[in-house]
């Protein structure tokens, strides 16, 4: 039979997919069927004009227009992102269904350029039916160069929408990368395809309204993409996480109509024995899963607690880090943890004064419990270290007002106990665009976290980034480890290049580019830090 609470659920419309993507070694105006060619502008050289990439000068000729002088009289400099629309109402000759040249902006032509430069061709070719475009040929390594451009494209297109008549704008449907330059390896665009695709999942699930996302619904989706990613999945319900003595995770889903859950899901690499895939490296991924924080008796005001559903962000960057793990050819197994919880308000809140006993037997006094994102991390990161042996431990979580106001909106916050692991993680979100910044876990600030009556409290107060940092880092002992307080990065206020406003779902494309090498945790745990 199904529970009321089961019927009454909403139902989350159908959303829009990302572009699909293609390859070809035609010039783009040489392809047929496209309604939108779209052609990259570099600066000039000195004082001369502009100048257009590959395609530009035989399409020029083809449609009989000055492409260049176009690009003048809109005032275009080369400079990323910038746009113009040159309308082509008859077609051409070798394409009738032209519709629109579209000239962007690549700047110096780097991957952060080519990145900006997707996004802003994205926002400039919603709902249009197809687009060629040669942008990805002016960088010197088409393979970096596809990865940069597909995912800023995937990623400025994306939309979420709850209305009942439909969304406003939908993606470009089809992009052809196009030009004898560019790389004719498929596995390089489904690699990039990947890992724009995994941004788009976590902003997606970060997006998903709280009547909607509990910690059930955030279970139901991890097992839907086990299904198709062939992973592993593993689900705690309250009654199990009480018998197996997860305090934290409890305590903080305590006042919640919808219990709380512990997620893990298991990559292994394909291709390999089990007794061979026993004796790779196991690297742990733990990610904050509040699906909506009230902050509990310590409420939030109404102006902190507006985007609040997005709390579970760095849970969805694991989830959407684990489905694309094997399109990434991960070399090492993997765990994802998702530690689950709405934190609510209700007779059977957690107080303030209230002592819990987290996984393994630590203990922690409950100053303030809107601090509750370090208790159920707590639980996840004891339990991994102490269950399943792993080499490195990486947690992700919206977890500090403090980061934001020490980094502001577009870099994350990087704790790590291990030098090699934090340059690699630092370096990673370089490349993919999700940069980090390294803080220190400062020792002289242990005092803070002193209790009269617990092993330690959750609300010490001043340099509140590296207080919860040194909070987390008792829970993992020795194993090398790296907390990522994407708090920083979890909302975006505005359009910004790949950026929609909205949830970021900021991590997981760094997370997949430093799982994705031929050996992540290659000399981490060598060397104290």
């Amino acid at each position: 039979m199904t529970s009321p609470a089961a019927s009454t659920r909403p139902v989350l419309p159908g959303q829009v997919n990302p572009p699909e993507f293609a390859l070809s070694d035609l010039l783009p105006g040489a392809i047929k069927g496209v309604d939108v060619v779209a052609l990259p502008v570099l600066p000039a050289d000195g004082d001369g004009a502009v100048l257009l990439g590959p395609g530009a000068a035989e399409l020029a000729d083809e449609l009989g227009i000055d492409l260049v002088g176009i690009a003048e009289v809109h005032g275009l400099t080369g400079a990323t992102a910038e746009v113009a629309e040159v309308p082509v109402p008859g077609g051409s000759p070798a394409n009738p269904d032209l519709q629109l040249v579209v000239l962007v902006g690549v700047g110096a032509a780097t991957t952060t350029d080519l990145r900006r430069a997707g996004a802003a061709l994205a926002r400039a070719t919603r709902d249009r039916a197809a687009v060629a475009t040669s942008i990805p040929t002016v960088h010197l390594d088409a393979d970096d160069a596809v990865e940069a451009f597909v995912v800023g494209t995937m990623l400025g297109a994306f939309v979420f929408h709850w209305r009942s008549q439909g969304p406003e704008h939908t993606p470009v449907r089809r992009v052809v990368l196009a030009g004898p330059t560019v790389s004719a390896d498929r596995s390089v665009l489904e690699r990039a395809v990947a890992l724009g695709g995994a941004g788009w999942r976590s902003r997606l699930l970060a997006t998903v309204p709280s009547n909607l996302k509990n910690p059930a619904w955030l279970a139901e989706q991890a097992s839907d993409l086990a299904a198709v990613a062939g992973l592993d999945v593993d689900v705690w319900d309250e009654q199990r996480l009480a018998a197996e003595g997860f305090g934290g995770i409890l305590a903080v889903g305590a006042a919640s109509a919808t219990p709380p859950r512990l997620i893990r899901l298991d990559y292994t690499p394909g291709g390999i024995s089990a007794r061979a895939a026993k004796k790779l490296p196991l690297v742990v991924l733990v990610g904050k899963g509040i699906t909506f924080d009230t902050g509990g008796l310590s409420i939030k005001p109404s102006a902190s607690m507006g985007s609040m559903k997005r709390d579970m962000t760095g849970g969805a960057v694991v989830l959407a880090t684990m489905a694309a793990l094997a399109d990434v050819d991960c070399p090492v197994r993997v765990v994802g943890l998702v530690a689950a919880a709405e934190n609510a308000i209700s007779g059977s809140a957690l107080r303030p004064g209230d002592v819990i006993t987290h996984w393994g037997g630590r203990t922690t006094e409950v100053g303030n419990t809107d601090a509750e994102g370090r208790l159920v991390l707590a639980d996840a990161l004891a339990y991994a270290v102490a269950k399943l042996d792993p080499a490195v431990v990486v947690d992700v979580a919206t977890l500090t007002g403090a980061v934001k106001v020490a980094l502001g909106q577009q870099v994350g916050g990087l704790f790590a106990n291990d030098d090699t692991l934090a340059d690699a993680l630092a370096g990673a979100g370089e490349r993919a665009g999700e940069p980090l910044w390294r803080f220190p876990l400062y020792a002289g600030y242990e005092d803070k976290l002193a209790s009269k009556i617990a092993d330690a409290s959750n609300d010490p107060g001043g340099a509140g980034a590296i207080t919860a940092a040194l909070f987390l880092q008792h829970f993992v002992g020795d194993v090398p480890w790296a907390h990522l307080d994407i708090a920083s990065v979890g909302d975006v206020e505005k359009e910004w290049h790949e950026w929609t406003v909205g949830p970021s779902g900021f991590g997981a494309r760094l997370l997949l580019t430093w799982l994705g090498r031929p050996d992540p945790v290659a000399g981490v745990g060598d060397q104290p830090s």
